[in-house]
C-alpha cells in the first residue's frame, strides 16, 4: 500500500495508539494536517504553539502516556522549544513533531527555516531529521520507545515539506530492534550486590528518611513505595515533582523539603543519618548549601539514569534500576532500620512546634492566598487535578493542597516556566476529562498564557482558572523585599489592568471575582457548578503575603525561616 510521507506520520501515530495532538499548522506542516481530517485523532488547535507543548505536557502528566505536539517550521518550532525545554528538566515523555522546509532548500536560509534539530540538540533525549518519507514509520516508533523508556524525556521528529509529499510504502516496525537504536539500552539489570550493601545500610541506620523524587512517579512506584514504607515505618518526604507519590493523609509523610518546604521534611533531612533517594536529583533547591545538606547522613541513590550519580552528592550506595524494581527488591529482602520510636518522637516534636501556619484572613479582605487554596480544596472531589504556574502561587499550592495519588499535580518544576498553568490544565483535563481540573494561577503567569482559554472554550474542555491576584510578580516581590532592601524593580502589575472578568467573558468563559470571605465562599461553590465551559476566578489577595517556611538561595537548610509568628519558639 502507498502513502505519502504525511498518510505514514499520521498512520504511525495511530499505530502508537495516540488519540490527542496539540497543534498549530503552517506552511512545512501543512501537507500533513490534510489526512488527519481521515484520521480517528482529536487535534486540538492552540492559540500559540508553546501553549501546544505545556499542554502535551499536562497530558503526559494527568495520563502517564506521551503527550503529542505538532507545529510548523521556523517560529512554530522555535515557540516551543520552551516546553520541550520544560519536559527535558522534569523528564516528562513528549514527541513533538514539527514542520521543516524542503530537504534542497535546508542551509539556505529559505522562508521560515530554522535548525530545530541543532536548537534542541541539548533539550532532548533524541531528535531525527526525517531524510525519506520510508524512513517515517521508523522514526516515529523509535520516537515514542525513546520519549517513554528508560528515564522519560521528549523526543522531536523534524520533516521537511518534500518528505511529507513523497510517496512510499506503507510499513511498520514490528520489533525494537528495527527502531535502529544500537547504542540505546534503557533496561537494565538490578545490581544485587548494590542491593545487598543497602540492605546492610538501613539496617544501622536510626534515622533514615526516605527522599522521594519525581523519579518515583515516572516509574509507577506509588504502591512498592507505600509498601515498602509501611513495612519499614521510615518517614517519608515528597519534593515538588513527587507530590502525590505518597499520600500526604499518611501519618509517616512529612510533606515537602526544600526552599519553602515544611520544617519537619527540611530538618528530618538536615538531622537524618541514612538518606534513601527515591528518583530524586539533589536539586539546589532541595539541598540549598550543598556542603552543609545532610551532613551526617550516609546516601541510598536509587535513579535510572546513571548520569545522576555523584552529579551533586556523593552516593555511599548507587542503584541504577526503575524505582519501582529497586523497591521491590529491597522490600523482598526484608530490610528495616533500628528502633524509630525515639527518631520520631524528634520529628512529632518538629511538627507541633513548625507546622505550616499563615496569618488568620480578615472578613473584610484581603485574601489570604493559602487560605484561597484550602477552601477550593476542601470543595473539591476526591481526584481533582491541580495545575499551577510557577511563583508563590505554586509554592503555596504544593503546600495547602494535599495531595493524595499519583497524576494529580502538574507543575513547571526544573525549568519553573512561567505560563505553564493554564495551558497544562487544559492538556490535563483533554486526558483526563474525567477528572476536574483546577489551576491555581498567579496574575503574571496567567498573563502570558491566558489566549489559550480561548481554545479551552472552543474545543469544550471547562477547567476552573483560580487567579491569586497580587498585583505583583509575587515572588520577585518577596526576594526584593527580604534581600534588596524593599526596591520593588519592575514588579508591580495592577490589580485591575487588565479587568480579568472581563478578559475571561471575552474569551467565552465565566468570569468572577472575590474581595472578601463572602465573596470568596460565594464564587468558588458557583465554580463548582458550573461544568460545562471554563471559569475564570480573580481572587485578590494580600500583597504583602510572603511563603514561609524558606531557605535562602545559598544558605544552608539549617538556617530555615519559619513564619514570624512561629519564630520567637525557635
Amino acid at each position: 500500500m502507498q502513502l505519502t510521507g504525511a498518510q505514514a506520520l499520521i498512520k504511525s501515530l495511530e499505530q502508537q495508539g495516540v488519540d490527542t495532538v496539540f497543534g498549530l499548522p503552517g506552511g512545512a506542516i501543512l501537507p500533513v494536517y490534510d489526512p488527519l481530517l481521515d484520521s480517528t485523532i482529536r487535534h486540538i488547535l492552540v492559540r500559540h504553539e508553546q501553549g501546544a507543548g505545556h499542554m502535551a505536557e499536562g497530558f503526559a502528566t494527568a495520563t502517564g502516556r506521551p503527550g503529542v505536539a505538532m507545529v510548523t517550521s521556523g517560529p512554530g518550532a522555535t515557540n516551543i522549544v520552551t516546553p520541550i525545554a520544560n519536559a527535558h528538566m522534569d523528564s516528562t515523555p513528549l514527541v513533538v513533531i514539527t514542520g521543516q522546509v524542503a530537504t534542497a532548500s535546508i542551509g539556505t536560509d529559505a522562508f521560515q527555516e530554522c535548525d530545530i534539530t541543532g536548537i534542541t540538540m541539548g533539550i532532548t533525549k533524541h531528535n531525527f531529521l526525517v531524510q525519506s518519507a520510508q524512513e517515517l514509520p521508523r522514526a516515529v516508533a523509535a520516537a515514542f520507545h525513546l520519549a517513554t523508556t528508560g528515564r522519560p524525556g521528549p523526543v522531536l521528529i523534524d520533516v521537511p515539506k518534500d518528505v511529507s509529499q513523497s510517496l512510499m510504502d506503507w510499513w511498520y516496525p514490528t520489533s525494537v530492534a528495527e527502531y535502529d537504536l544500537p547504542g540505546y539500552r534503557p533496561d537494565v539489570d538490578l545490581d544485587e550486590d548494590a542491593v545487598a550493601a543497602a540492605v546492610a545500610l538501613i539496617a544501622r541506620s536510626q534515622r533514615p528518611v526516605l527522599y522521594v523524587g519525581g523519579g518515583t512517579l515516572k516509574s509507577h512506584a506509588s504502591a512498592q513505595l507505600l509498601a515498602f514504607a509501611e513495612r519499614t515505618g521510615m518517614p517519608i518526604v515528597t519534593t515538588l515533582m513527587a507530590r502525590g507519590a505518597f499520600p500526604d493523609s499518611h501519618p509517616q509523610h512529612l510533606g515537602m523539603p526544600g526552599m519553602h518546604g515544611v520544617y519537619a521534611a527540611v530538618t528530618a533531612i538536615q538531622r537524618s543519618d541514612l538518606l534513601i533517594s527515591l528518583g530524586a536529583r539533589f536539586d539546589d533547591r532541595v539541598t540549598g548549601k550543598v556542603s552543609a545538606f545532610a551532613p551526617e547522613a550516609k546516601v541510598i541513590h536509587v535513579d535510572i539514569d546513571r548520569a545522576e550519580f555523584n552529579k551533586v552528592r556523593r552516593a555511599d550506595v548507587a542503584i541504577q534500576a526503575n524505582v519501582a524494581a529497586a523497591l521491590e527488591a529491597l522490600d523482598a529482602s526484608g530490610a528495616t532500620p533500628r528502633n524509630l520510636d525515639a527518631w520520631w518522637g524528634e520529628i512529632r516534636s518538629w511538627q507541633r512546634q513548625y507546622p505550616l501556619v499563615y496569618d488568620v484572613p480578615a472578613t473584610d479582605g484581603p485574601l489570604r492566598p493559602q487560605h484561597v487554596i484550602e477552601s477550593i480544596a476542601r470543595s473539591s472531589e476526591p481526584g481533582t487535578i491541580v495545575a499551577s504556574g510557577v511563583g508563590q502561587h505554586q509554592m503555596w499550592a504544593a503546600q495547602h493542597w494535599k495531595f493524595e495519588e499519583p497524576g494529580t499535580w502538574v507543575n513547571s518544576g526544573g525549568a519553573g516556566t512561567m505560563g505553564f498553568g493554564v495551558p497544562a490544565a487544559i492538556g490535563a483535563k483533554a486526558g483526563r476529562p474525567d477528572r476536574t481540573v483546577w489551576c491555581i494561577d498567579g496574575d503574571g503567569c496567567f498573563q502570558m498564557t491566558a489566549q489559550e482559554l480561548v481554545t479551552a472554550r472552543t474545543e469544550g474542555i471547562p477547567i476552573k482558572v483560580a487567579i491569586l491576584n497580587n498585583a505583583y510578580l509575587g515572588m520577585v516581590r518577596q526576594w526584593q523585599e527580604m534581600f534588596y532592601d524593599e526596591r520593588y524593580s519592575e514588579v508591580y502589575l495592577s490589580a485591575d489592568l487588565p479587568d480579568y472578568v472581563k478578559w475571561a467573558e471575552s474569551m467565552g468563559c465565566v468570569g468572577l471575582r472575590a474581595t472578601n470571605l463572602k465573596e470568596m465562599d460565594d464564587v468558588i461553590s458557583e465554580a463548582n457548578e458550573i461544568n460545562d465551559v471554563p471559569v475564570v476566578i480573580d481572587f485578590r489577595t494580600d500583597v504583602t503575603e510572603k511563603v514561609f517556611p524558606m531557605v535562602a538561595a545559598g544558605a544552608s537548610n539549617d538556617d530555615i525561616m519559619v513564619h514570624p509568628s512561629q519564630r520567637g519558639a525557635k
